[in-house]
């Protein structure tokens, strides 16, 4: 008996092991090809992406095999050779697999073969600009995307290859590009960042599909002795890694989401993240599911996705929080796998299936065909975005992201109030900013990245130095800047300190949705509290946005607050003079890039500035205190190399002021044909706009429209409770309320 059982056990650990080294057992599974091949033909969203996927990879397999030595920058030759290698090889793997056509293994061993030749004598890469130089690209991350995606072409056709070439791929290509981007890099493996998000999925797919217990701990929990110096810093000069901090895949899940799903770098790179994060999830779940990795913190994961389907405007386009390039959307690849991953792997959500119908593609996996599927059977429902509070920080007490969002009939208005932590070292040092969109039109507008992703006449494709110069300072956002300098100084480890604190989001009422928040530390001797509304007001067509900034200080500063607008310019209130000479509005902090196109000094109690953008016609209307000056600036300045965009900015600039509070309202309005040539309410509705009450708790600011009908807006500055008690006396009339404001109409 005790015979049975000792060869009983060894034969359920032998099973195991057999088990274990199962291919295809990352993305696909032996279990999953089937159940893919007995739906096909019959799931008509799978089958396009399926014939789409067919005709790029068999057109590309026409032409000659090309793995070229290594020497370009992003967007260069070599570079984009080694990355349409590495796409075509993981669509190739999973053709074979799905269609069981000896074709695409062939083809997937004999490029990876020729990688096996190439890779044993590359050295670092020659174009020396990164911090941590790849191989096969100029930058490890770019290392790291091309194992992602090589490692489920490998993992495709592992069965396939005789185990003579296993052996000579492990050994002469895959485990040396593993120890390079890991033991060899500590300076880029071991960082919480989405560049070590990559190493370590790179790293950890390959080696669940050679089991290799080695690399899967790395990937998993970071190297053991990283040899990185405490200072040590990215080509960003942001700090690579803090004493003690944790690394690898589950420290990249701990600390740069918040509870919310909210990724601290912002949604594009958290975009560009997703890949990674959701395939080694997926990957993991498969391989080693008792690692429950979609319920690690509270399900992060699936929130994540959630986060950026709501970081985006009406066009599915991603907010350009911190470094962000505009454009990037849900219709990336990254994206479609996630909201694929999301769907199976969640509750079967029937309005990610919306954002699947509109991609108009799905992943070739379980999850892609699961997706279809629904999609064929008429499940999908709309989904809707709300306004909504993102917290920031790993546990959500980092700052946040306030998304407002108003609609009327097929128009939505969003408001994003970007209110984070510095973001690591895609932050900008813009604490307060924001952008404002009607439908997918920018009112007002962040500027984003510096960079021309993969141009190559642009810098490489790399960051330009304007990132630097213009792109990350204040004055290139739509906050308050002191004294013509940055906030913390442009310092990164004195931003990286410090977060916005939220005051208020609310959005109970949809007619008067708050967001709110105070940044104590962008000044070291000045306070900021921020207010915005989102007012949906009677003769008013369209909803109104009123800002509140208000600004306390132990000394006198100049105050700049820059609005950048999208559009043409058209008018204003007041009477400004333009120079014969353009001259740059200042010497740094972003201020050398901005060509002075015009000021005026306004004596009247509201300055007010009219555009027009794609056929809709937008109003600014500020009030305004003797002295009061306003610029009308433009991007341009210092750019022998034409990188910047030509965009325009009117500026409110307070000078010699210790307290100021700005106050402003934007409208939209009206519209333009170009078939009848015919404008319709093309002017501000707004009479005047005023503050009529202000003390130390207290703000009262009034709004009258042209037709005489007032609306008060009263809020408590220094008490969030819903349930505070308030009563004050405006012009002898008593008003008492509960909570943190207080809004009537007075016809």
């Amino acid at each position: 008996m005790r015979f049975l059982k000792k060869y009983s056990f060894l034969f359920i650990l032998f099973a195991s092991f057999i088990q274990a080294q199962e291919h295809p057992n990352l993305i696909l599974t032996k279990k999953g090809v089937q159940e893919i091949r007995q739906q096909l033909g019959k799931v008509p969203l799978f089958d396009a992406s399926l014939a789409d996927v067919k005709e790029e990879v068999d057109a590309e397999m026409l032409k000659p095999i090309s793995v070229p030595i290594p020497k370009d920058m992003a967007g260069g030759f070599t570079h984009e050779q080694h990355k349409k290698n590495y796409l075509i090889l993981q669509k190739a793997g999973v053709l074979y697999q799905i269609l069981n056509e000896e074709k695409y293994a062939i083809y997937v061993r004999d490029v990876l073969l020729e990688y096996a030749k190439m890779y044993p004598k590359l050295p670092l890469h020659p174009q020396e600009r990164s911090y941590a130089r790849g191989k096969i690209f100029w930058q490890c991350l770019n290392d790291s995307n091309w194992m992602v995606y090589m490692s489920q072409a490998y993992d495709c056709v592992y069965d396939f290859l005789s185990k003579k070439e296993r052996t000579c791929l492990e050994k002469d290509l895959f485990k040396p590009a593993a120890h390079f981007l890991s033991v060899e890099s500590p300076q880029f493996f071991n960082r919480i960042h989405n560049h070590s998000t990559w190493g370590n999925v790179g790293v950890g797919m390959i080696g669940l599909v050679m089991n290799d217990k080695t690399y899967i701990d790395y990937a998993l929990n970071g190297l053991k002795k990283d040899g990185i110096a405490a200072d040590a810093r990215d080509n960003d000069g942001g700090l690579i890694k803090k004493p003690g901090q944790k690394t690898g895949f589950l420290a990249n899940l701990d600390d740069p989401f918040s509870p919310d799903g909210y990724y601290t770098e912002g949604p594009y790179y958290q975009r560009y993240a997703m890949y990674p994060f959701m395939i080694f999830a997926e990957a993991l779940q498969n391989s080693k599911p008792e690692m429950k990795i979609f319920e690690y913190k509270n399900g992060v994961l699936l929130k994540s996705v959630y986060a950026l389907l709501n970081l985006t405007n009406s066009e599915g386009e991603f907010f350009p929080l911190n470094d962000g390039q505009k454009g990037m959307s849900y219709y990336s690849r990254e994206l479609v796998s996630a909201v694929d991953i999301a769907y199976y792997y969640g509750n079967q959500d029937a309005s990610l299936l919306s954002i699947a119908k509109k991609q108009d593609r799905v992943s070739l996996d379980n999850t892609g065909l699961k997706v279809a599927m629904a999609i064929r059977d008429g499940l999908d429902k709309p989904f809707e975005k709300k306004s909504l509070l993102l917290t920031d920080g790993s546990d959500g007490k980092q700052g946040s992201v306030g998304i407002i969002r108003s609609k009327k009939d097929n128009n939505e208005f969003t408001l994003v109030m970007k209110n984070t932590s510095q973001g690591l070292s895609h932050g900008h040092y813009d604490k307060m900013s924001f952008s404002y969109y009607n439908n997918s039109n920018e009112i007002l507008q962040d500027y984003g990245l510096a960079r021309f992703v993969n141009v190559e006449q642009k810098n490489g494709g790399g960051y330009l130095k304007e990132n630097k110069t213009w792109a990350k300072q204040t004055i290139a956002h739509n906050t308050l800047i002191q004294d013509e300098t940055s906030h913390f100084n442009n310092d990164f480890e004195t931003g990286s300190k410090h977060f916005s604190e939220l005051f208020l989001f609310d959005d109970s009422n949809k007619n008067v949705q708050i967001v709110s928040a105070k940044e104590n530390n962008a000044y070291p001797d000045s306070q900021l509290h921020r207010t915005m509304v989102v007012l949906n007001l009677p003769n008013f067509e369209n909803p109104v946005l009123l800002d509140i900034f208000d600004v306390k200080s132990n000394a006198k500063h100049q105050y700049d607050l820059p609005y950048y607008y999208n559009g043409q310019f058209l008018a204003t209130n007041f009477k400004y003079e333009s120079p014969k000479t353009l001259e740059p509005l200042g010497a740094k902090n972003g201020y050398q890039h901005l060509w002075k196109e015009g000021s005026a000094i306004v004596n009247d109690n509201k300055a007010q500035f009219t555009w027009m953008n794609n056929n809709q016609f937008y109003s600014l209307t500020t009030a305004t205190s003797k002295s009061d000056e306003i610029i009308l600036a433009r991007t341009g300045a210092n750019d022998p190399e034409f990188n910047l965009r030509r965009d325009p900015t009117f500026i409110i600039r307070k000078k010699d002021t210790q307290n100021a509070t700005f106050v402003t309202a934007i409208e939209t309005h009206g519209s333009y044909s170009y078939v009848t040539e015919s404008a319709k309410n093309a002017y501000s509705n707004i009479h005047n706009l005023e503050i009529v009450f202000q003390d130390a708790t207290y703000i009262g600011v009034k709004i009258i429209d042209k037709k005489g009908v007032e609306t008060l807006f009263i809020f408590n500055s220094k008490n969030n409770d819903a349930s505070q008690k308030n009563e004050i006396t405006i012009n002898n009339k008593v008003y008492n309320w509960t909570g943190t404001y207080y809004k009537t109409n007075i016809e």
